[in-house]
């Protein structure tokens, strides 16, 4: 066992002069590059040249994206324990074996089934080393600066999605199964070592969350104790009972009925409804994803000093904008209005999430409440691209499913408006 002195010595050593909470960012974002790049944004590239290979339905290869939000939102809660009890690092570490070997798995299905078993393993291991891990462990380290850390470390999602081309590249000329190898491969080399990076909170390293000083604490708030001097401390009980848990949950799984539609079904959208080539409508998404990068900043910069709930409320608007235009639009415009809308909806929204649950109820038991909310958050993610995928079987096109996801992208802004900052638990 490592002392915890010459854990804290470690810590400062590999910070090398800068606040570790901006490695661990930096770490985060590079993580996100992989999932995204390699599956989530990928994973409509794969749709298209496995339905040609095996001819699988549309809906058939709906269900298996959406076994990783099901497995996530099922797992929610106990991962939010797990992180709490034993730390990131060795839950995403866990993850990361889990995820690169699903890949190498999924390079040898030759059926459905299989197809399903793989993504379990993968969806397991993506969702212990990805989103919910990363952002438990990044509101432990930043408070003043929540936002912007959030917007940095998910532009990582943004930059994956703009490899998806080489993926689709890759996929073209060297083969699908030869391409999920390799990625299973990178995952274990570049993301295992990523995930050593991350730490549970500052204060068991002699740190204050944004680096601060006690000395400067002290200026601010005339107290010396940083973690009671201006927030509360919820447990997932009390958070539980609040309306704004579950005002910001549903909220969030309406956008991502949009989002996760989108990476699903827009590559088939392009390619059978606006004769796009693979590589095309591969482009698109990594235009997409460039602008939800600028989005990221954007949202990272103004929800550090504006209100964050109507922030969110306008960007559904933007989800809501950008779909119609994909769904109706018949020309190029409408693909450069779709990009525009919902890439910097999608950018500004995301970071102010789990920034929002994190002012509301405190870092303390942020990853066993995320947990919970995790499980009404994979309700979005899965019906979104079963919603798209069961109508275009039905009516031939994405046109109608497009639309029902809008509207219902665009009434999920009442959740966010509603979404006002609890009272302290002691006072509820």
């Amino acid at each position: 066992m490592i002392s915890a002195g010459r854990a804290r010595e470690r810590v400062r050593q590999r910070a090398g002069g800068v606040f570790f909470g901006w490695w661990i960012v930096a770490a985060s974002a590079g993580i996100q590059v992989l999932q995204a790049g390699l599956l989530m944004q990928a994973y409509g590239a794969y749709v298209s040249v496995l339905r040609d290979e095996f001819g699988w339905s549309k809906t058939a290869l709906s269900i298996g994206y959406s076994l990783q939000p099901v497995q996530s939102g099922l797992l929610g809660p106990v991962q939010g324990w797990m992180i709490d009890r034993w730390g990131p690092k060795r839950v995403m570490s866990v993850g990361m074996i889990l995820f690169g070997a699903g890949f190498m798995l999924f390079s040898q299905v030759n059926s459905l089934t299989t197809f399903y078993l793989t993504f379990i393993v993968m969806a397991i291991g993506a969702s212990l080393s990805g989103f919910m891990s990363i952002t438990t462990t990044l509101v432990q380290w930043f408070e003043r600066r929540r936002a912007t850390a959030m917007s940095i470390s998910q532009t990582g999602m943004s930059v994956g999605g703009m490899l998806v081309p080489i993926v689709a590249l890759s996929l073209t000329t060297f083969g699908w199964r030869e391409t999920a190898f390799a990625s299973g491969v990178i995952v274990l080399v570049v993301g295992l070592p990523l995930a050593q990076l991350m730490r549970t909170e500052p204060e068991q390293y002699g740190l204050l969350p944004d680096g601060a000083t006690a000395g400067e604490v002290n200026a601010v708030t005339g107290v010396a104790d940083a973690a009671t001097s201006d927030r509360f401390d919820f447990t997932a009980k009390e958070a539980l009972r609040t309306r704004s848990f579950w005002l910001i949950s549903f909220g969030h799984a309406t956008a991502l009925l949009v989002v996760s539609a989108v990476m699903v079904h827009l590559v088939l959208h392009l390619q059978e409804g606006m004769g796009y080539s693979l590589s095309q409508a591969t482009s698109v998404i990594a235009v997409l994803t460039l602008l939800t990068a600028i989005g990221q900043i954007a949202g990272g910069f103004l929800g550090d000093r504006f209100e964050k709930r109507i922030i969110a409320a306008l960007a559904m608007f933007g989800h809501s904008a950008g779909l119609l235009a994909l769904a109706w639009g018949e020309s190029l415009l409408w693909v450069i209005v779709f990009t525009f809308s919902h890439g910097i909806a999608w950018g500004m929204r995301g970071p102010l999430m789990q920034a929002m649950r994190a002012d509301y109820f405190g870092r303390k038991n942020f990853g066993t409440i995320m947990g919970y909310s995790s499980m009404i958050i994979m309700v979005g993610m899965v019906s979104g691209p079963l919603v798209a995928g069961l109508m275009a079987d039905h009516f031939g096109n994405y046109r109608y499913g497009f639309t029902i996801l809008a509207v219902l992208a665009a009434l999920g802004s009442i959740f966010f408006i509603f979404a006002t900052k609890p009272a302290p638990p002691l006072a509820a």
